[in-house]
């Protein structure tokens, strides 16, 4: 699949004009942020739905608190912060206020990953896949691009129960057309392939499937599934491309620990015992730079991807294991 990174668009923004789309349609859809409208984009509701918009301030624990309470009533209350802040912060009120009672609360974590850039360390949310996979009752999802971000927030919108959807800072390109359709029960195979078997979510897909086409010059097939539902997982789909390929290897913005690459081991542990290598955060915190700078630092633009992978098949058919 040829993918433009020169022409990008922002996934913040989509996710605004879906939720206020969404908005007009129904009533009860309640969209709170912590002083950070601007940033996540929930201020495009905001304009349109005065009415239905509450700004709580830097205090993202009452936010969520209060979140629940208007669930508890039939609200549909979506909540929006940096992924960073809304999980890390709020995370005894989304364990014991929002997932225990499985309130219908959709919280929507921005800024995700190492590309949140400059702001460093402490704005780059490495772990909030891993904190909210693990709650009981939440589903968990990660959208690549903006069709895939709007097509997310549609189905948590109509979807009963805790919800929390990862989107990043920066720009994206497009990846799927008007006619692509969200499943929260199957992960998509983007591109098919018999040598590896990566998979992939979020702003890192784009990557992968620039270096599954560099790598085509070296006869070496990439199958590219990109798997936006982290949590409940298509064991299914993962188990199938495995077995075709006999070897996985994973692709996230994300630690090493608990996310994407956490769940592929588990699900390939407990049904297909399999080689697995992941790509990501290797258990660090993130820093300070211009995004593509820490995607490349951390080895996750398709260059590096390329070569990494590269050597791993090169490797493996010495060893005789592919």
């Amino acid at each position: 699949m040829k993918i433009d990174k020169t022409k990008t668009n922002s996934i913040r923004k989509a996710f605004g004009k879906t939720l206020a789309e969404i908005g007009e349609l129904n009533e009860k859809i309640i969209v709170m942020d912590a002083d950070l409208a601007c940033s996540t984009q929930t201020k495009i509701f905001a304009d349109k739905f005065p009415d239905r918009f509450f700004d709580c301030g830097i205090a993202e624990q009452n936010m969520l608190a209060t979140a629940a309470g208007l669930a508890s009533e039939g609200k549909i209350p979506f909540v929006a912060s940096f992924a960073v802040f809304v999980t890390g912060r709020t995370y005894d009120q989304i364990r014991n206020g929002i997932c225990y009672p499985n309130f219908n609360v959709k919280i929507v974590g921005t800024h995700g990953g190492v590309t949140v850039g400059e702001d460093g360390a402490t704005h780059q949310a490495l772990e909030d896949i891993s904190l909210m996979r693990g709650l009981p009752h939440m589903t968990v999802i990660v959208p690549a691009d903006c069709k895939e971000c709007k097509e997310a927030i549609k189905y948590a919108a109509l979807h009963e129960g805790p919800t929390y959807i990862r989107i990043p800072r920066s720009n994206v390109p497009d990846i799927f057309d008007e006619n692509y359709s969200f499943n929260i029960h199957k992960a998509v195979v983007v591109e098919e392939g018999t040598d590896v078997s990566v998979f992939t979510n979020g702003e890192t897909l784009a990557e992968v499937l620039l270096a599954a086409e560099e790598l085509k010059k070296d006869n070496i097939s990439l199958e590219v599934i990109n798997v936006p539902v982290v949590k409940p997982l298509d064991f299914q789909t993962v188990i199938e491309s495995v077995k075709k390929t006999k070897l996985a290897i994973t692709v996230e913005n994300h630690s090493i620990i608990g996310g994407l690459g956490s769940a592929i081991c588990e699900t390939l542990a407990d049904k297909l015992p399999s080689k697995v290598y992941r790509f990501g955060i290797n258990d660090e915190f993130g820093q300070s730079g211009k995004a593509e700078e820490l995607i490349e630092y951390y080895g996750l633009d398709s260059k590096t991807l390329a070569k990494r992978i590269r050597a791993i098949i090169k490797k493996e058919k010495e060893q005789g294991n592919i």
